[in-house]
């Protein structure tokens, strides 16, 4: 007997096949994963509560595989400073930049950054997301890099989501190892990376010219795979510094931004499987005129993700909808590209995509269901959100949905 039926649905599994739509669809959960989805002729009887969705939309629930969610203070200034003229790097190296929201971090308390952080996932939340990735990397240092991951999982426990913990110490030079990149990388691959291992669910690299070397990326990369950790990487955002190409020689989940990616990253994240994480925030909030190379992505075979980037300095969006509105719009996907990027791809680059991300029997229960007559009109929307409820592993978390025993 199934805890929870939905029934009178248009679903959309987001399966092999493309969106998977099954026009009078049902969807049937038991201990908080999915037991049925299918044409309501089939469904499961004496179903211990059964929810008419009245025609509605019912869609894995939405995945944001990249966020900076976790952070203190704003980043304002530098925005205006860049509609004034000034460019990233120069912002940077004049103190802004990363290492201004580093200092904001490092005088914050573990509860004043899960504080801050709750309006931004709430937000997220609104919008039919259940599962969201959130990186450190505002710390720098050990004991702040820890708070930050363990902010991130207090998330989690003060939300209904799934909170997909990134440890991202290697994004930026702190101020006290500045000239002294090396021996940072020495710090992040030699102590803190065995010290997150139990805490991170996987490890990023910030690869270009206002990050870190190609050799300085690869030995973060060696070290995380030798803890047992996935490999995730920020590449080709201002510069094509092959680092895309790299990581995909470790494996690695995604590669994210990726501008300037050129042919022989194409080819290698192609080859490795690896998942394309399109950030078209970042693209728009910093006037980029470089927009990442989708069609040969697409033609290679290279699955795409999108994500809200969501960051104080350069992507401050807490829409994932908004996201796919803008991947469209700036970067030419379609609305199926759109929907599977924050779905099936988006939890394949999360390395989640064995539970969440399509609904299929044996996944967890994670719905989004949306007022709406057609899919495209979710992205379509750039404020109102048409999410009617969401759905986290089987529970019913928001909407007023009729609930009968019929």
């Amino acid at each position: 007997m199934a805890d929870r039926l939905w029934i009178n649905a248009r679903v959309a599994t987001m399966g092999d096949d493309g969106l998977g739509i099954i026009e009078r669809g049902a969807v049937a959960a038991e201990g908080g994963r999915i037991c049925f989805v299918g044409p309501q002729a089939d469904a499961p009887t004496g179903a211990r509560e059964t929810i008419d969705c009245g025609g509605r939309w019912i869609t894995p629930g939405l995945i944001d595989c990249h966020t900076h969610l976790v952070y203190a203070g704003t980043r304002a200034a530098e925005w205006r400073m860049r509609l004034a003229g000034a460019r990233y790097e120069e912002i940077a190296a004049a103190g802004g930049g990363i290492v201004s929201t580093v200092q904001a971090v490092r005088a914050a308390s573990e509860a004043d950054l899960v504080a801050a952080s709750l309006p931004r996932l709430d937000a997220m939340l609104a919008d039919g997301v259940t599962t969201v990735e959130i990186k450190s990397g505002y710390g720098l240092s050990l004991d702040d890099e820890l708070r930050m991951l363990r902010a991130a999982k207090a998330l989690a426990a003060a939300r209904p989501v799934r909170v997909a913990a990134t440890f991202l110490g290697a994004h930026s030079v702190p101020p006290e190892y500045k000239g002294r990149a090396d021996e940072y990388i020495a710090l992040v691959c030699d102590t803190m990376i065995p010290a997150v291992a139990g805490l991170a669910d996987a490890v990023d690299v910030y690869c270009d010219t206002v990050g870190f070397t190609p050799a300085q990326t690869e030995r973060v990369l060696v070290a995380a795979k030798a803890a047992g950790l996935p490999v995730k990487i920020h590449a080709e955002q201002l510069s094509d510094q092959h680092g895309a190409a790299l990581a995909a020689r470790y494996g690695a989940l995604s590669a994210d931004h990726l501008e300037h990616l050129g042919a022989d990253g194409i080819a290698a994240m192609a080859a490795a499987g690896s998942v394309a994480v399109l950030l078209p925030g970042a693209y728009y909030f910093l006037r980029d005129e470089t927009k990442p190379p989708v069609a040969a992505l697409v033609a290679a075979g290279v699955p795409l993700a999108v994500a809200t980037d969501c960051n104080p300095g350069t992507s401050p969006l807490t829409s994932l909808r908004l996201a796919m509105n803008m991947a469209a719009t700036l970067f030419g996907l379609t609305v199926e590209q759109c929907w599977l990027g924050v779905t099936r791809h988006a939890a394949r680059a999360l390395g989640l995509n064995g539970r969440v991300g399509t609904l299929e029997v044996g996944k967890d229960c994670d719905l989004a269901i949306w007022s709406v007559e057609t899919l495209a009109e979710v992205p379509y929307h750039m404020g109102m959100s048409p999410l009617h409820a969401r759905v986290f592993q089987g529970d019913m978390l928001q909407g007023n949905m009729f609930q009968g025993n019929g």
